[in-house]
């Protein structure tokens, strides 16, 4: 690869083959400064230009020069061949994103949100031709009442409970539910979004579900409940428009709606109840560790269900306050119950390269995006692509050479 002039060089494979010439793909650039949530202005500072040469770079209007390009890579942890190539291929149209959270800074936050969702779908997407992922075995429900945009309660927990049924999970605590969303189709990451107020987010990629998970906390049980909320978004709103979404109002209704249905999810009714024997704070700290959600999950659904009066539901939650267990209960941290992680991608691509049809370096190269953000997306460990290859222990199959 050479750089001359506003062109960027690359050989065609295969000894003495004839160059070709790329330029810069505008709609690129732009991704990845979205995905570092810089805008305009300070993307100029880093790379030492005006914020009108970033727009103009942007729109395709001018090239940057050569210095320019290697700098605009840097800031960006990109190499210089994304730029130079246009958007992957993915799995189809993408429905709107569901974000677990919002706050202060929704637009930038949201908009890293949308390309760190293309990105992920579009590193599935080029695996799919080397392994078989689970089929997507996910049912989907709309509002029995026509005329009602949203569901009621009792409608929320039949449906989890059918949810639960079609899993064939019984009624008892579900032992990991990230592995139950990828063994059901659904295609998992982690990856910590660092000062951000956004804790999951999950869409549609033509028929693939994906579900994103970028907590930062430490609590094993609130992550875990995350996911479970991100499921019934894939389950219960799969219909929901865009106008919805950015309808404030209508957006809390659909985030209670996929709290609720969470919660009877990890928690049946026809079984929790059976087990809250004591309205003592202490009590659940027990419960925390045979259901795997938190005290504070718990204590709000034993007040769903009628378990507690107001007057007793208050008193836990100022013995909460009281103790401090706010952020950080009994059994969170890393001591406590284990982050969720996911791992089929992981091991997809550990697989491709110990059965040698790929080497670690053209992994990157598949999709033209750094190693991290590679590693990243799918799990591996930071610096796996640039370091020796590691065994497997898990054995997704592979999709006969074509």
């Amino acid at each position: 690869m050479a750089v001359e002039g506003n062109v960027v060089r690359f050989a065609h494979p295969g000894a003495g083959a004839p160059e070709r010439a790329r330029r810069l793909v505008p709609g690129r650039l732009l991704e990845a400064r979205l995905a570092k949530r810089l805008n305009q202005t300070e993307l100029a500072a880093k790379v030492g230009v005006s914020r009108q040469a970033i727009s103009y770079y942007e729109l395709g209007e001018k090239l940057p020069e050569p210095d320019t390009v290697r700098a605009l890579a840097t800031a960006l942890d990109q190499p210089i061949s994304f730029f130079t190539r246009e958007t992957s291929a993915g799995f189809g149209e993408h429905s709107v994103n569901f974000f677990r959270k919002v706050g202060a800074d929704t637009k930038r936050r949201n908009l890293a949100c949308e390309v760190l969702a293309r990105w992920f779908s579009q590193t599935a997407y080029a695996f799919d031709g080397l392994a078989n992922y689970p089929a997507v075995d996910l049912p989907s429900f709309e509002p029995s009442d026509a005329k009602s945009p949203g569901y009621e309660g009792e409608e929320i927990e039949e449906i989890a409970e059918a949810v639960r049924s079609r899993f064939g999970l019984g009624l008892g605590p579900i032992s990991n539910v990230v592995r139950l969303l990828e063994a059901k189709g659904v295609i998992v990451c982690r990856v910590q979004m660092e000062g951000e107020n956004v804790e999951a987010f999950s869409f549609w990629s033509g028929s693939r579900p994906f579900v994103f998970l970028a907590s930062e906390k430490g609590s094993g049980a609130r992550a875990r409940f995350d996911a479970a909320h991100e499921l019934g978004h894939l389950v219960l709103h799969r219909w929901i428009g865009a106008d919805e979404i950015e309808d404030k109002v209508r957006l809390k209704e659909i985030e209670r709606e996929a709290d609720r249905f969470a919660s009877a999810f990890l928690l049946p009714r026809k079984s929790f109840p059976n087990e809250v024997y004591s309205p003592r704070l202490g009590a659940f700290v027990d419960l925390k560790a045979r259901w795997k959600v938190s005290i504070q999950s718990m204590i709000y659904r034993c007040k769903t269900l009628g378990i507690f009066d107001d007057l007793q539901v208050t008193s836990l939650y100022k013995q909460i306050s009281a103790k401090r267990w706010r952020t950080m209960e009994p059994l969170d941290g890393p001591a406590g119950l284990p982050i969720e992680q996911p791992i089929l991608l992981r091991r997809i691509v550990e697989l491709i390269i110990e059965t040698g049809r790929m080497q670690r370096e053209e992994i990157a190269q598949l999709l033209a995006f750094s190693p991290t953000t590679v590693e990243q997306l799918t799990g591996l460990p930071s610096g796996f692509l640039t370091s020796p290859v590691q065994t497997v222990d898990f054995q997704p199959s592979l999709k006969p050479v074509r």
